[in-house]
């Protein structure tokens, strides 16, 4: 049998019949503070993520500082990361975090030999063929 997911005690059945008001005072105080002063913007959000699954066309935000809620799970969202839009599938482990955590904005850095002039024993390193 499967495990049901339960946030802070409460099922997704019951998360999604949840006005955003009572879904805001089981967040944590960042992620509360942020719903409540936001609140008409992600009803705003939610309604557009409405209409676009609706005509079954792509979820694209620049929005990375939106919380996820409820009725977000389940759809996949592209997400700016200041370059190209990254798409995410929502999923229920994701709720109450910024979209923008889950869509990183910088790339890690790799490292290799150093350049040709780089230091006195670099210059018997072959350059890198182009």
């Amino acid at each position: 049998m499967a495990k049901q997911f339960l946030f802070y005690g409460k099922t997704m059945e019951e998360l999604k019949q949840m006005p955003l008001q009572d879904f805001a005072n089981i967040l944590n105080s960042r992620q509360k503070r942020s719903v409540l002063r936001r609140g008409e913007e992600i009803q705003k959000f939610l309604q557009k993520v409405d209409s676009k699954v609706k005509r079954k066309n792509k979820i694209r935000t620049h929005n990375r500082d939106m919380i996820v809620t409820p009725k977000l799970v389940g759809h996949t969202i592209a997400i700016y990361n200041g370059k190209e839009f990254v798409p995410i599938k929502i999923s229920e482990q994701m709720l109450g975090h910024f979209l923008g955590e889950f869509v990183l904005t910088r790339k890690r850095i790799q490292h290799s030999s150093p350049g040709v002039g780089a230091t006195r024993s670099s210059a018997s390193i072959k350059s890198k063929p182009k």
